[in-house]
Order: C-alpha cells, then structure tokens, then sequence
C-alpha cells in the first residue's frame, strides 16, 4: 500500500473515531416557540360563543395589550357544528357561533393593530360532515372516504389506520393521505396571510403523530405553536419527584415527534402544582435534579404553563370543569407561572371576570416578569420547597415565595407584589 493511501486511511480513521467519541452534541433547535418573552392570554372560556367572542375580544383590546400581553389565544373559528367550535365542517365559513367573519377579522385586526399576536386553535385530528358522517364541503377532499381513517367509528373510512388515538365525535383525519394535508396547509396559509393570524394552537394532539404538526408548521412558518397534548395519568395521583418522570417524558416526546417545531401546554407542572398548593406539599415543585417539576424543569423553551383553560376550568366561569385548580391558589399559582421560565398563558375569566384585585395582581407579575427580563429560558435557582413553603430565585433578579411559610431573600432586595400566600421581591 502506497504511504499515501495509508495516511488517508488513517485519517479517515481520526475523523470517523471524533465523530464516535466527541463529547460535544449540538442541540436540537428549537423553532416556531416565539420570542421568549411572550405572555399568552386565552381569549375566550367553554360558554364564550354565547356572549359574542370577537366582539368580546375587539372591545377589550385596550385593556388586553395594557395588561402586556403578547399573543391572544382565540377559539376554532371555523363553522362547526355549535357552541365552542371543535367540531368543525366548513373550514373556509368563517360565520360560526362565535360571530360574523367580519367581526372575527375586526378582532384579528384590533390584535395586530396593537402589535398583539392573535393564535388561531386548530382543530384537524377530526370534522364533521355538513349533513351526514363525512360528507365535507368547503373544502371537500379529493376522496371523502380516503380522508377518514380505516379504523373510525364511520365504518366507510378507506383511508389508513389513525397514527395516534380515536375521537368518537368526530371523523378521524387520516394526516398520511396526500390531500388532508395539502387542504390543510392551504387552508391554515389562507387565516395566516388573508385572515391575519400568527401562530397556531394545536387542539387534541394525541390524535395524530406530532411528526405532521411539524409538517404543517414548516409549511406555514408561524410566529408560534403550541400543542394540546394532556397525557394521562397512571397509577398514583399523589405521584411526585421521579414518579411523575414519565408524565412529562410524553410531553417531551410528542414535542420530539414534531422535530421541535412546536411547543406544548405544561400538564404536569398544573399537575404538581395544583397538588402543592391545595395540600401545603410545595416539596413537589422540586425535581430530584433541583430543577422545576414539569416541562419547564426539563425543555422550558418548548413549554406553555397554565393555571386552568376552557376544559379544566370551573363550570360558573364558563369551564367544563374537568380539572380546576383550587379557587383559593389561583393567586400563588399566577405567582409561580407568571415568574418562572415557559411561556405563561392567562386564563380569560381569571383576569377579566374574578374582580380588579386579581387582575390588578396579574398585570402587576406580567409587568415584573418583563421589568426582570424573565424568559422562557431562564434560570431557576430553587432556595427552599418544604411543607409550608416554596421559594426560588429567577434570573438572579427576582425573587418568589409561595404557601404559607415564612420566607424572605434577605437583604438587598424589595418587596414588589403579594397576595394570598405568596410574595415577589426584586433587587
């Protein structure tokens, strides 16, 4: 062998064993997670759609960009088949029970008029038929029949077998046929350059395989994406620390599936978090790493925290009432999430229907968070999370306490907002 061939060989070898053995890994990029000081507001509750939502949304436009808030979370607005909108047929018929389309668009406009971001929910794991089990119109797919998946409840499905799990109320989509998903770019193009949405909330995700959420956000570029994906919870329900691992690994798994193109709501941190607040157990916001319990403890660029939406909510403030947070810890519970890293999202009646005190207090962690510079990314250094009391330092500007313990950062620093069992200082 000539010495020439050797030394390629042998630098071959070099580069084929660095690559093997380099202990550096480049990281996943994140995309499509905005700027990482964003503060989402959920415009609307369960029972909206009876009061009017775009007219609702358009004439507190003033109130809603003075609170700071950077994006506005609205309902499906598609024609659906009643009420809140998840059940869509007509995606193109824009008058649904919400409002006309041009008092929709009014309030897309009183949005970015305000350099506030509106996201669109969209709702295409399922559809229904305008007068039968599939029959869709407006738009209709190439093959009604090979859009719906063989395994739905119809029976008359020919398209594949579904990629995630079943909805019985509706037609499962079947995301793999060719004409699903172009008829859905097309469609989610049309509210983002026509209607003038910015990013997408992403309804009952567990339907389908995240990988075509990553698919439709490559094909529509959005400002922002978030996903509905609210695992299971096996087992114990008083699971805590390393117990509660595999709760937020199917969240980290499912934002995987999308190649990262997409965020999600922080189930397991509302989990533990309502938890710790209603049985004084505030050790279980700590994770046996000393990091924040939920997402955020793990990808908090890629996670939305939450106190209650338009499923969990209480039923006399327009929710379903499937998993509410206690009444009495809303407040500390604003205090945590409206401090800590993930992207935080406000519920519609906690600040606009439970009285001045607590959108006084809302706005007040809103306007802290950004005077602090508090991101989606920031540093959490845990001071304590015992039986009576959690405490961290965020940013190393900010510090929170939570439950009724006593607490304080010493001194150097000011004591800015408290309510009911929790304070915020800064320095």
């Amino acid at each position: 062998m000539r010495l020439k061939e050797l030394k390629r060989i042998l630098l071959l070898l070099v580069i084929c064993f660095s690559l093997l053995f380099s202990t550096t890994i480049t990281p996943v990029e994140a995309a499509y997670s905005g700027s990482g000081s964003d503060v989402i507001l959920q415009g609307f509750h369960w029972n909206s759609w009876q009061y009017g939502t775009w007219n609702i949304i358009t004439n507190n436009a003033d109130a809603i960009s003075d609170a700071g808030f950077t994006m506005v979370w609205f309902p499906p607005v598609s024609k659906s088949t009643g009420g809140t909108g998840y059940l869509p047929n007509e995606w193109y018929n824009l008058d649904s029970d919400h409002g006309t389309e041009a008092q929709l668009r009014a309030a897309v406009s009183a949005m970015n008029n305000r350099g506030i971001k509106p996201i669109a929910d969209i709702v295409i794991n399922h559809r229904v038929g305008t007068t039968d089990w599939a029959d869709f119109s407006n738009p209709a797919f190439d093959d009604n029949a090979k859009a719906v998946t063989s395994d739905d409840e119809w029976g008359q499905g020919t398209g594949n077998y579904d990629t995630g799990d079943s909805y019985a109320a509706g037609r499962d989509l079947d995301h793999t046929y060719y004409d699903v998903q172009s008829e859905i770019k097309y469609w989610m193009n049309w509210l983002k350059d026509d209607v003038g949405f910015k990013g997408w909330r992403y309804d009952y995700v567990k339907g389908y395989s995240g990988y075509y959420n990553g698919i439709y956000n490559d094909a529509t570029s959005p400002y922002f994406s978030v996903g509905e994906l609210w695992p299971d919870i096996t087992g114990d329900y008083y699971a805590s620390g390393d117990n509660v691992n595999y709760h937020r690994q199917k969240l980290m798994d499912w934002i995987d599936a999308t190649g990262a193109k997409s965020t999600a709501f922080d189930f397991t941190t509302k989990w533990q978090l309502m938890l710790a607040t209603s049985q004084s157990e505030y050790w279980r916001l700590q994770d046996s790493s000393g990091n924040p319990i939920g997402a955020i403890g793990w990808w908090p660029e890629m996670s939305v925290t939450f106190i209650d939406n338009h499923d969990t909510g209480p039923s006399p403030d327009g929710g379903q009432e499937h998993w509410p947070f206690e009444m009495s810890k809303v407040e500390q519970g604003y205090a945590y999430i409206l401090t800590h890293p993930g992207t935080p999202c406000v519920y519609w009646p906690h600040y606009f229907d439970w009285g001045n005190d607590l959108q006084s207090k809302i706005k007040t962690l809103i306007s802290l968070r950004k005077e602090k510079g508090i991101t989606s990314t920031s540093p959490v250094s845990i001071q304590v999370a015992d039986s009576s009391k959690y405490a961290a330092i965020i940013n190393s500007s900010l510090a929170v306490k939570i439950g009724p313990g006593d607490w304080n950062p010493g001194s150097g620093w000011t004591l800015r907002a408290s309510g009911n069992e929790w304070a915020v200082w800064t320095q």
